[in-house]
């Protein structure tokens, strides 16, 4: 099951070669055996998924048309709501809680026919980028268990770099589905803001958050991506338009004749601050692949880019701190006892909250405060609109942009004890949520210590097709 891809399996399924039984119980067999020490899943759904996968044989024998997706194991990120399925967003202050309602994309998942296998782990509320900050233990990197598979969707990732599952999801505030992509050495997609409803995901930052498809090849995440996308009248930031299917442009056979590709100077450079020099290299191939496949490559220069990690630090933050004052010991999630209500509230964001969230909280209310909103919340959304700005009169010029994903490949557990280092991982994808972007991470050869290497393509907004086309190339040129 684990060398076959989405693609394969699906079509399998559907002609009845295979059953979608067999399919869901080697895959739940593989989380048996092998998940005690990647710790890739917090909620293993074994009676719900082997239900949905004798209902997809069902409809292939009664002759019944069946989904895209028909009977392939999925693995979801443990903050998008499931019903009957416990949704922790890996804290203690949800532990146990199981929403009375499915996100859009888990009913997305459900109507294309896929199989729901369990809830990945992940930085507790998205808030990291090694998934060491679970409340539930850190998730392991399949490639090598002495290292961080990335994060915060570090379980997603870790579930289809390990072949559990052929596809996953995970959710992309500041990289958060890119960077784990890159150090699991698999493909990972943030689409365009608003291009997959956000309807169920548990709110970290409301402008930035986006849903998006894990694979092992970008013809599996076109596929993923295509049964996600769409408007939804119950996510006000949806796009209100057609979603155009990606995959049938990549059956094509992918020419990249003319195509204006665009190497962001900030984040390329050899010699740039943080990145290392390894994934520098791999860049500058991967740039040369493209000119080879014919695109025109250029160098160019988004200066904003510089400053775009700290405006990040300011305006996620202080959404979050908005998002999860929800989180109160009152409706619903942990409750400690205290003498009155705020001693309850107090005690129980005490007992339920991590380091880390605690951190963002406190950092996020300040920057709204009085006194302090102009000068710190203020400047980050006007350097965020510069930003914009660039990007746009930048896609005058050109079709797509390339970088690196990350400026290293997976670090040992520990490696990262401070909060600036562990940030500094978001140098070249925090931009791309900042504007809105599309952006898709594609394993291209390998760097220090043996390990995968991720190549960033960035699109203008809702041009998902052309950008999976140069990563198509990609894949192919890296092969």
């Amino acid at each position: 099951m684990s060398q076959k891809t989405a693609v394969q399996l699906a079509q399998e399924i559907r002609s009845g070669s295979v059953s979608a039984v067999s399919v869901t119980e080697a895959a739940l067999a593989q989380i048996e055996t092998k998940d005690g020490e990647i710790n890739a899943f917090n909620t293993v759904a074994g009676e719900q998924a082997l239900a949905q996968a004798e209902a997809v044989d069902k409809k292939v024998a009664a002759g019944e048309e069946v989904g895209p997706l028909a009977g392939v194991p999925v693995a979801v990120k443990d903050n998008m709501c499931t019903k009957n399925i416990a949704t922790t967003c890996s804290s203690k202050m949800l532990e146990g809680w199981v929403p009375p309602y499915d996100a859009t994309v888990v009913e997305k998942l459900s109507a294309a026919d896929a199989v729901m296998i369990g809830k990945t782990n992940m930085d507790e509320f998205a808030m990291g980028s090694s998934t060491e900050n679970s409340a539930f233990g850190p998730t392991k990197n399949p490639l090598d268990t002495s290292r961080v598979p990335g994060g915060s969707s570090g379980g997603s990732a870790a579930a289809v770099a390990a072949d559990y599952v052929p596809l996953s999801l995970g959710s992309d505030t500041g990289g958060s589905i890119r960077q784990p992509a890159s150090l699991c050495g698999i493909v990972g997609m943030k689409p365009t803001y608003g291009s997959v409803s956000r309807y169920g995901l548990v709110a970290f930052a409301s402008s930035l958050d986006q849903i998006g498809p894990f694979s092992k090849n970008v013809s599996d995440n076109a596929l993923l991506y295509d049964a996600i996308a769409g408007h939804d009248q119950r996510d006000s930031t949806s796009i209100a338009q057609q979603h155009t299917r990606v995959l049938p442009h990549l059956a094509e056979g992918v020419s990249l004749e003319g195509l204006r590709v665009g190497v962001i100077k900030e984040l390329s450079t050899p010699g740039v601050e943080g990145f290392e020099p390894e994934v520098l290299a791999r860049t500058g191939e991967a740039s040369d692949a493209l000119l080879a496949a014919g695109a025109k490559v250029d160098q160019v220069s988004v200066p904003a880019i510089k400053a775009a990690l700290s405006a990040y630090y300011m305006i996620a933050p202080a959404e979050a701190s908005s998002n999860l004052a929800r989180f109160d010991g009152v409706r619903y999630g942990l409750r400690e006892d205290g003498g009155n209500t705020a001693a309850m509230m107090r005690a129980s964001r005490t007992a339920g909250f991590g380091d880390e969230v605690k951190r963002r909280i406190m950092v996020g209310t300040y920057a709204l405060s009085a006194g302090y909103f102009d000068a710190f919340y203020g400047k980050a959304q006007q350097l965020r609109s510069y930003l914009i700005a660039e990007f746009a009169a930048i896609y005058k010029d050109f079709d797509v942009l390339l970088s690196p994903t990350s400026p290293c490949v997976a670090f040992e557990f520990g490696a990262k004890e401070d909060p600036v280092s562990m940030y500094l991982n978001d140098w070249a994808t925090i931009p791309v949520n900042l504007a809105g972007l599309p952006a898709v991470s594609v394993p291209f050869k390998t760097g220090a210590h043996g390990l995968p290497v991720g190549v960033q393509v960035i699109a203008p907004m809702l041009e998902e097709v052309k950008m999976y086309r140069v990563a198509k190339a990609l894949e192919e040129a890296s092969k």
